[in-house]
């Protein structure tokens, strides 16, 4: 079995081409079943364990476990670490282990800008992020693929995280600051893309601007939520499976306090994908993206990583 460190695992892995990329694996045909989720608790730690298989007619299967330990901050640890493994569809024999704290992040951040690329005005260049861990610090660049950004804002719960962030976005080119009045800054933001481990709701949605883009990536279980039910009340609401009704508690509150119904649920990624359905439908209205995470993406990361290698 071949191994692609954290550094090789991010070079085929741009946005200019992984964007595309999972645009076409939506647009296409994979299998997908049901993530296997275990709550774990062990010395005190709670954490919660997700099991995510995917395989396509490209002849690829691979399968990614990934661990969420919220807690590890008070440590100074990341709260995700995964691994991801692929496999050759038609026989089974292991082909690789790749980083998979690297493809977990590249490909969140990149769903979360396709998902943009069909929601958020064309001419959207203030992005809000919320969170400062491994998918926030992508999140200028996955959205700037698709949309002009040109200025940034950064929120989190700890001021100085924040701080620290907007001073590496600076170093690197960016024009970004950090924010320490949260709904000032969602009032005047085009895009809000939080990526945050939250269990209470950050974002208000009598704070967001007519004609913004609300993007939640962060929360993936139904105790975890990142904006309150107010967001949904009127937005043109787009997700990135059909899971993500089951599995988000952001959508599981509004719809249990009538302010979204999953029948008004406008789209998939697979059905914007395919023009089955349409994305943003006018400049004013606000338009919300929930994305609970999918292992085609994960599938579709990993493949760009094997093809693009001397092996592959």
């Amino acid at each position: 079995m071949n191994h692609f460190d954290e550094a090789a695992t991010r070079a085929p892995l741009g946005f200019d081409r992984l964007v595309p990329a999972l645009r076409a694996a939506f647009a296409a045909e994979a299998r997908v079943p049901p993530r296997h989720v275990h709550a774990i608790e062990a010395a005190g730690s709670k954490g919660t364990v997700l099991i995510m298989p995917a395989w396509s007619d490209a002849g690829f299967l691979g399968i990614k476990t990934i661990n969420i330990f919220p807690g590890n901050s008070a440590q100074g640890l990341p709260g995700l670490h995964a691994t991801y493994v692929l496999y050759d569809a038609r026989t089974g024999v292991p082909l690789a282990m790749m980083d998979g704290n690297e493809i977990t992040a590249r490909r969140t951040a990149a769903a979360s800008a396709l998902g943009a690329s069909f929601l958020a005005r064309q001419d959207s260049r203030r992005l809000l992020v919320l969170g400062t861990g491994r998918i926030a610090r992508m999140l200028p660049a996955a959205h700037a693929s698709v949309r002009p950004i040109d200025e940034l804002w950064v929120w989190n719960h700890r001021p100085e995280g924040a701080e620290a962030l907007a001073a590496q976005w600076r170093a690197e080119g960016w024009n970004a600051r950090a924010a320490t009045d949260l709904e000032a800054a969602v009032r005047e933001a085009d895009i809000v893309s939080c990526a945050t481990l939250a269990t209470a709701p950050l974002v208000r949605g009598a704070w967001l601007a007519p004609g913004s883009h609300l993007d939640l990536i962060g929360s993936f279980t139904p105790a975890m939520r990142e904006a309150d039910v107010q967001c949904f009340a009127g937005a043109h609401v787009c997700i990135d499976t059909e899971e993500a009704l089951q599995k988000s508690g952001d959508l599981l509150d509004a719809m249990a306090a009538g302010t979204l119904r999953a029948e008004d649920v406008r789209g998939t990624l697979a059905t914007l994908c395919r023009s089955e359905q349409p994305g943003r439908p006018n400049e004013a209205g606000r338009t919300v993206f929930k994305a609970v995470g999918s292992a085609l993406e994960d599938l579709t990361a990993a493949t760009l990583v094997w093809q693009s290698s001397d092996i592959g």
